[in-house]
């Protein structure tokens, strides 16, 4: 499989681009799977804070691939702090569209960053499709506007996201991965004890989940068991009328 997201770090800096320019970086199977298996990775390295780009001029990302939809894995389980479990901050660089499951991938992020190209909408309500993870947006900024974006469909431009508390900075075009460089050479250089706290405060104490975030995280769990080892070893003992090794793996 061609890389759909590159991983890249310096200086404690991890740089994670979506990598499908040709497709405006729909999020397809396999880039959701890789992009799960990079932030898994960043919580396992010594790099300190994270940035989110996208290859290519267009977009960010057009959000799920609706021709190769994320369903092993689902959509959920590439998401920072509920399908993957990070307490590192991260940043999002946002330029031209973004679009739907892209913009809930956004939310999650700790930081934003949006260059002037940048053109946020949620057409769900439109095209007859819900996901359900926006459903947290409205803990995130005021709850009309919430409710603006998530049932019209209305674009919302970078300026416009700053505004009602969707991004941190807006940026002139093409700058927005050196707006978040900003950030993260600041967070680089701070306490990650601190960071670590302070993320993990906010999201499971602060910050209020949607229905699918909460049933995300719930098959987080299931599927740690379905996929275990030890899920293998008991049936394998079942068939072969034998007591279970159990690993806890």
């Amino acid at each position: 499989m061609s890389d759909l997201v590159t991983y890249t770090s310096e200086g404690r800096i991890a740089h994670i681009q979506l990598n499908r320019p040709e497709k405006m970086n729909a999020l397809s199977n396999g880039l959701v799977a890789q992009l799960r298996d990079h932030l898994e990775a960043f919580q396992a390295s010594d790099d300190r804070v994270a940035i989110i780009s996208a290859a290519g001029d267009k977009a960010f990302s057009v959000g799920a691939d609706l021709r190769e939809p994320p369903r092993d894995p689902d959509l959920w389980e590439c998401m920072p702090g509920t399908g993957v479990f990070v307490d590192k901050p991260i940043i999002a660089a946002i330029h031209g569209y973004c679009v739907g499951g892209a913009y809930c991938l956004v939310q999650f992020c700790d930081l934003a960053v949006a260059d002037e190209t940048a053109d946020f909408f949620y057409p769900e309500a439109q095209i007859g499709f819900c996901g359900g993870l926006i459903a947290s947006h409205a803990g995130r900024v005021p709850y009309k506007v919430a409710m603006e974006f998530m049932l019209t469909g209305k674009h919302f431009s970078a300026q416009r996201a700053y505004e009602v508390g969707m991004v941190n900075k807006v940026t002139p075009k093409g700058q927005a991965i050196e707006g978040a460089m900003e950030y993260a050479r600041v967070l680089a250089d701070s306490a990650p004890l601190v960071m670590a706290a302070l993320s993990r405060f906010t999201r499971e104490t602060v910050l209020p989940r949607g229905p699918s975030e909460l049933s995300g995280l719930a098959r987080k769990q299931l599927l740690r068991v379905s996929r275990s080892a030890d899920q293998q070893e008991g049936g394998r003992a079942f068939a072969e009328k034998r007591k279970p090794n159990f690993t806890g793996r």
